[in-house]
């Protein structure tokens, strides 16, 4: 073997590179690199072993990083979960239970007839889509409150939770004698889902009309008078006087006739007196139409003094009572069914108000007796009333607060007649309006008191006088 030879004072050829030149050698190999090895060796070995020393006190003092172990875990398990998530909401359907209800419920109108009916058979279906997903949606946040909500909505409309239910597809399943869902259908063919307009007439007291058009008069109209005259339903009052010799009149009689319509309903005809106030059209039945869901019917709320009739196939609603000797009536219908007549049919009180000759009021104002006059002009003093322009205001007042036009009612008929079931009428008046009127903020009409507006256009052109004098003074 040949030894390497080097200049004497150079430095020594160490080759200590390689693949393994930073790793530091076991202790064994470096006790060999100085006892076994050439002259040479050792001060490779030396170098090699001080710069390993050197690299583990680095490795030393450099922060160990955390094990990876636990992070891969917690992500591990994250992923798990995540992934079990997923697997829970994707079969959970509540979603799609959401959305058929709303498809059920959005063409529905509250003011329609049948609303209650519809809704709950709508939410009865929404609650059994939410039973057939209850497993699978446990841990589902929405779906929990879906059938929170769904209890509420249940107890606020006094739904029962049997009974029928809506199907899923309102498109196919409407029902044709149902007005509100003939509408629905329309609309979602049409693209647009514009609710119907309803209109509401009443009668009732000395007699007092408001038409279709929120229009408030009184009335003489003494005999037989048509109310409604369409091509779907006719309704005629008579009136009587009310005192001997007096121009003021009152409802004795109503006849309503709900006209035959396609294979919803034959023709049936209501008739009600003055202390005959039947739950039962003339032929003796109490509905007209096939089927579990009657399209029309007949529902006693009173015996002998109240009555409603609820004709779905025209969405329209019927309220007749009688109040001390005389009769009221309350009616809601579509707009585009009530304004469906022929040009022979135009004399309809609830369309056209009464004729100009028959008014007793002014434009509205009605002729309160002042400076002791207690009745309108034409009464006989034999039939004064018992009633004081006080005593009358008092006594309208216990029954209705606000001072509307049916407040001014009750005062005109207590002064007119004396009869103290005036208020009464004057009172179930205005409850039906807030049953039936579709719009809450017409619901009360003022009436139009011209000798108020007088004085008070007196008060601000005096208060501008007054401000022009302090002004240039």
């Amino acid at each position: 073997m040949m030894r390497k030879k080097r200049k004497r004072g150079g430095p020594i050829a160490c080759s200590c590179s390689g693949p393994d030149a930073d790793v530091a050698p076991p202790l064994e190999s470096r006790r060999a690199a100085w006892t076994g090895m050439g002259r040479a060796a050792p001060f490779c070995a030396i170098a090699s072993a001080a710069k390993a020393e050197e690299q583990q006190q680095e490795h030393r003092r450099r922060p160990r990083p955390p094990s990876r172990l636990p992070a891969f875990l917690l992500f591990s398990l994250g992923l798990l979960l995540h992934t079990g998530d997923c697997q829970l909401q994707t079969p959970c359907r509540i979603q799609k239970c959401t959305t058929d209800f709303v498809s059920l419920t959005s063409h529905l109108n509250s003011a329609a007839d049948g609303f209650d009916l519809e809704f709950c058979k709508a939410l009865r279906a929404y609650s059994a889509c939410t039973y057939r997903n209850s497993k699978v949606c446990r841990g589902n946040l929405v779906y929990h409150s879906a059938v929170l909500g769904i209890s509420d909505l249940m107890s606020q409309r006094n739904c029962s939770k049997d009974g029928p239910t809506s199907s899923t597809n309102p498109e196919v399943t409407h029902d044709p004698c149902n007005y509100s869902g003939r509408q629905g259908v329309r609309e979602l063919h049409g693209g647009e889902k514009t609710p119907p307009t309803y209109f509401f007439c009443g009668l009732f007291g000395d007699p007092h009309l408001r038409t279709f058009k929120d229009h408030f008069q009184t009335c003489k109209v003494e005999g037989a008078w048509p109310l409604i005259d369409n091509n779907y339903l006719s309704v005629q009052v008579t009136n009587v006087p009310v005192v001997p010799r007096s121009s003021a009149t009152a409802t004795n009689k109503i006849t309503i006739i709900f006209k035959s319509y396609q294979d919803c309903t034959d023709q049936k005809v209501y008739q009600a007196v003055t202390d005959d106030l039947p739950a039962a059209f003339v032929d003796g039945t109490t509905s007209g139409g096939d089927g579990d869901t009657k399209s029309l019917h007949i529902v006693e709320r009173v015996s002998g003094k109240y009555v409603e009739m609820h004709a779905r196939y025209i969405g329209t609603t019927v309220f007749v009572r009688q109040v001390g000797r005389y009769l009221t009536l309350a009616i809601r219908m579509p707009e585009e069914l009530a304004m469906a007549y022929e040009e022979s049919q135009d004399l309809q009180l609830c369309v056209n108000g009464c004729p100009s000759s028959e008014r007793i009021d002014d434009s509205g104002h009605l002729p309160l007796p002042v400076m002791g006059q207690f009745l309108p002009p034409g009464a006989s003093s034999q039939s004064r009333s018992v009633y004081t322009l006080e005593s009358a205001t008092t006594k309208c007042h216990e029954k209705m607060l606000l001072k509307d036009i049916y407040f001014y009612s009750c005062v005109f008929d207590l002064l007119t007649t004396g009869d103290a079931n005036f208020t009464a009428a004057a009172h179930s008046a205005l409850q039906d309006v807030e049953a039936l009127h579709p719009r809450k903020e017409r619901w009360h009409i003022f009436p139009n008191n011209r000798g108020n507006s007088q004085g008070q256009a007196l008060c601000l052109s005096l208060g501008l006088v007054c401000l022009m004098l302090v002004v240039f003074l």
